[in-house]
């Protein structure tokens, strides 16, 4: 069933308004009820761990199971341009976005079925659920704008400026900031969440895409216009360390090499090389270079840190990295143009 959204608010003025509205009044008491203990029919089993890869010119969503590496299934994302993941923490939920379309598709990960669909805004680009998993924040390129989705109730709460064309999005470890990077103006943002203002706004490189909050609280970010990625230190807000890679760096993921980590694993476009990046001592460096599928973008660890999953958006494959011999141990098909892969806990 498709469920009808409100209209962006346009202002963080409105996004206060329309919160307040939403917010649980107070309301008298019902009559106490029995308790009813649910059968175990009425609780449904966590899904098994799962590989949730975005195909852009499939306008769709390839399901693989991330222990036989079967794929269980593709779902239409009713939309076009499927572009980025992210998923609720208890898995059940998947958002994508959809540059075309400019809606987010939500995603039924038991039934493997769309829900609903959101209009947030012209080029929706990423979209990152806030650490309280309540809301999902959408950047819309063309917009110059983040929307603010209510995860619960898939209403537009109100918009956040930005600068001009925000690609990527993550949160801080406490959640009290989110860090927009914006490819026009060359620059991340830092915005308070309980606010919703711009408290710093940080120079970075050509074209900055997607963003990553890493193991130790710092945000690690591509040039993907350029060569090179960075590292913000939260603590400052700026620069603390930069490191040239190759052409067109993508995305970055994190992942040990037997005790030895966690390292930064990026996908480097213009090399077809997935770098391993060592931090020694404050000083970034290139441990090893492992060579990968055609335009690799998408990269994500599992949560013991042993593999890396590899979208190529060119060889329109996922290919399994073992961090242990960095060696690519398995290929599995998938869409036409992948660029993200997320991988349930």
């Amino acid at each position: 069933m498709w469920m009808k959204t409100l209209a962006s608010m346009g202002s963080v003025a409105s996004f206060a308004l329309v919160a307040s509205t939403l917010g649980i009044g107070g309301c008298a008491s019902p009559a106490v009820q029995p308790t009813v203990q649910p059968t175990a029919a009425a609780v449904p089993e966590p899904p098994s761990t799962r590989i949730y890869v975005a195909n852009e010119s499939s306008n769709n969503v390839t399901v693989i199971d991330a222990a036989s590496l079967a794929v269980v299934g593709t779902v239409d994302a009713r939309n076009y341009s499927t572009h980025d993941l992210s998923l609720t923490r208890d898995g059940r939920r998947l958002f994508a976005t959809n540059l075309a379309s400019g809606r987010v598709s939500v995603i039924d990960t038991q039934t493997l079925e769309v829900v609903a669909s959101i209009f947030t805004g012209s080029r929706s680009h990423v979209v990152t659920l806030t650490n309280d998993n309540r809301h999902a924040w959408v950047a819309n390129i063309a917009e110059d704008n983040i929307s603010i989705v209510d995860v619960a109730t898939f209403r537009i709460l109100g918009t956040i400026p930005t600068g001009k064309g925000p690609t990527g999005l993550t949160f801080s470890r406490d959640g009290r900031f989110a860090y927009v990077s914006n490819q026009g103006d060359r620059t991340v943002q830092v915005i308070d969440t309980a606010s919703h203002s711009v408290v710093k706004t940080i120079s970075v490189g050509a074209n900055p895409h997607f963003l990553v909050l890493g193991p130790d609280g710092r945000i690690w970010g591509c040039n993907t216009g350029g060569n090179d990625i960075y590292v913000i230190d939260p603590q400052t807000q700026a620069i603390e360390a930069s490191l040239v890679l190759g052409p067109a760096p993508q995305q970055i993921a994190f992942a040990y090499k037997g005790i030895v980590g966690p390292n930064a694993y990026v996908t480097v476009a213009g090399t077809n090389e997935v770098m391993v990046v060592g931090n020694d001592n404050g000083q970034l460096q290139v441990k090893e270079k492992i060579p990968v599928g055609d335009r690799p973008n998408g990269i994500w660890g599992n949560s013991q840190g042993t593999r890396v999953f590899v979208v190529g958006e060119a060889s329109n494959d996922l290919r399994v990295i073992d961090t242990g011999t960095s060696q690519v141990i398995a290929k599995v098909d998938v869409g036409r143009k992948p660029i993200r892969v997320v991988v349930s806990k």
